[in-house]
């Protein structure tokens, strides 16, 4: 056991990645994400390591494509229509195949939108989000402890497979206060040997791009990506599941939305409904290995996510016809009360 203490979330992803041992971050203040800026502005000149705050979201995202080419621990962080500005920068990572870690604490939208909490980036998050074919591994706390604990897993996997990582939290999970146990362990770096970090005698110099002219290298590109793609689809979901043991219906949302969903579980069972919750803790790869036993099992699912509707459609990606799905959602920053979800089951799914 760590120290324990009480942080905002926001304050808690800033804490992690300091003690991650994060060489770098480069960002750009914007509600309800500046507390993190603000926060390794304070901690990192005490403490070691590099924060500049970049004239935008553009230049932010480039200097991380610098930065983690030449082998450095490096993070941003934005919210929303931020994320957006740097989606052609986190194409070109991707491309060139380079492990960095990257957090949206997601606001209402679409445009400007609001500074209060949604999940309308889901599609973005795990569709890649920028132009070609890549994907970014995308991690959804549903606490401040994960807001910690995600940090470190998400350098780890980004350096594992050389990918950009991704947190997609909320304005609400970057607000909050919650206890927080707090790791005293400093990642170990791992080897740096492709980065673009000068030309030893003993190995030819490393070119570290994203540009390939010729239509038989880039494909040759891609395919080693979609192997990598394959791999980490195997190797990489993770999910919560609970009381869905002898559950007969079954509610799936992520992040904020399943600590709602969990709250109009318990307030079911004590009605003597059997239902559990399914919480997505890879948004990408889905966890299709933990979702689709329970799809056998039970009568139906009510998906329950703050937007229109998006992590329902890799919901019936693998439900594939098997049973109903609802959905219950709220948009531009609203928030539902556990009460509400419960009333939605007993009206549109418990018929």
């Amino acid at each position: 056991m760590g120290e324990v203490v009480i942080m905002k979330g926001n304050e808690a992803l800033a804490e992690a990645a300091i003690r991650a041992g994060m060489d770098a971050y480069f960002g750009y203040p914007i509600t309800p994400q500046s507390e993190i800026i603000e926060y390794l502005a304070l901690e990192i000149p005490k403490r070691g390591g590099i924060v500049l705050q970049a004239e935008s979201e553009v230049a932010a995202i480039n200097m991380i494509y610098g930065a983690a080419g030449a082998g450095g621990r490096v993070m941003t962080t934005s919210s929303s229509c931020g994320i957006s500005l740097m989606q052609e920068g986190i194409s070109y990572i991707a491309g060139a195949e380079i492990p960095c870690l990257l957090a949206n604490i997601n606001r209402g939208g679409p445009g400007l939108g609001t500074i209060q909490p949604a999940q309308g980036d889901y599609f973005q998050s795990t569709r890649g989000g920028g132009h070609g074919d890549y994907y970014t591994i995308c991690l959804a706390p549903a606490s401040v402890q994960e807001m910690f604990d995600f940090v470190y897993l998400g350098f780890e996997l980004a350096e594992k497979y050389r990918t950009p990582a991704l947190i997609l939290s909320d304005g609400a999970l970057g607000q909050m206060m919650e206890k927080v146990n707090l790791r005293d362990d400093k990642l170990p770096k791992n080897d740096i040997s492709w980065a673009a970090t000068g030309k030893p005698k003993t190995r030819n110099r490393n070119i570290v791009t994203s540009l390939f002219l010729q239509p038989e290298k880039m494909e040759k590109i891609n395919l080693g990506l979609q192997a990598k793609y394959k791999k980490i689809r195997e190797n990489e979901q993770r999910w919560e599941a609970k009381m869905t043991e002898d559950a007969e219906y079954l509610i799936t949302a992520y992040g904020l939305s399943a600590r709602i969903g969990m709250k109009a579980v318990d307030i079911l069972r004590a009605e003597g409904y059997k239902i559990g919750l399914f919480r997505p803790i890879t948004l990408w790869p889905f966890p299709i290995k933990g979702l689709s036993p329970l799809l056998d099992k039970v009568k139906k699912v009510l998906d329950f996510e703050l937007n229109a509707g998006q992590m329902i459609e890799d919901v019936e990606l693998v439900n594939r016809g098997r049973v109903p799905v609802s959905f219950f959602g709220r948009m531009g920053g609203m928030i539902p009360s556990p009460d509400d979800v419960a009333e939605f089951f007993r009206k549109e799914v418990a018929k």
